[in-house]
């Protein structure tokens, strides 16, 4: 008996296409959809994967060009937005933010002070407590760099009509519920494995 040639011509395929995943559909009922259909929903998702790898490399070719981790980018960002607003930001607004300790607060803005990128100040208003900025130079850098690609999403929103938008926010809306862990025995790992660590 002889197999089958590995060399037949298969139809191409990516990693999120369902039949790839589920070809017996375990996951999905797709019995009420025809082969178009379904490869329109292959193609959005094979979209939301593009945007995901798009979004990942600005953020480490950013972290690299300004020299800081994922966790330094969101402190700067954070505190930008609240200059922006003309709000004052101390640490333990800062650390409730990131989800950090005191203790792992002060060990970012230690850091990051003495990189250069973000200075400590007496509050304005309130003596017991530090005011947080953000330096002119890292302030410039991040829009340069993340600020003005991130941009990108506005213009994109900006050329869908009104009812492109509802659709797509009801869309990505949607997903977010159905893929959300928040409900997940096994995605809440609080009393398993990790229990005790600090």
């Amino acid at each position: 008996m002889t197999r089958p040639s590995d060399s037949s011509p298969r139809a191409a395929w990516r990693p999120f296409d369902i039949d790839a995943n589920d070809p017996h559909g375990e996951l999905v009922d797709r019995s009420s959809l025809d082969p178009e259909q379904i490869a329109e929903i292959d193609a959005l998702m094979a979209a939301l994967v593009e945007l995901r790898q798009v979004e990942e490399q600005l953020s480490r070719a950013s972290q690299e060009y300004m020299d800081l981790n994922s966790t330094d980018m969101r402190a700067v960002h954070f505190l930008m937005i609240s200059e922006n607003r003309g709000e004052v930001t101390t640490p333990g607004v800062l650390g409730a933010h990131l989800g950090l300790s005191s203790g792992a607060t002060t060990k970012l803005l230690d850091r990051l002070e003495a990189s250069g990128h973000v200075r400590r100040t007496p509050h304005p208003h309130d003596r017991r407590s530090l005011a947080l900025t953000v330096e002119p130079a890292t302030r410039e850098a991040a829009m340069s760099t993340m600020g003005r690609q991130q941009a990108g999403r506005f213009r994109a929103a900006a050329a869908l009509s009104g009812e492109e938008r509802s659709t797509v926010t009801r869309f990505l809306l949607d997903m977010a519920q159905e893929i959300s862990p928040a409900s997940l025995e096994w995605a809440d790992r609080r009393d398993g494995g990790d229990a005790g660590r600090a």
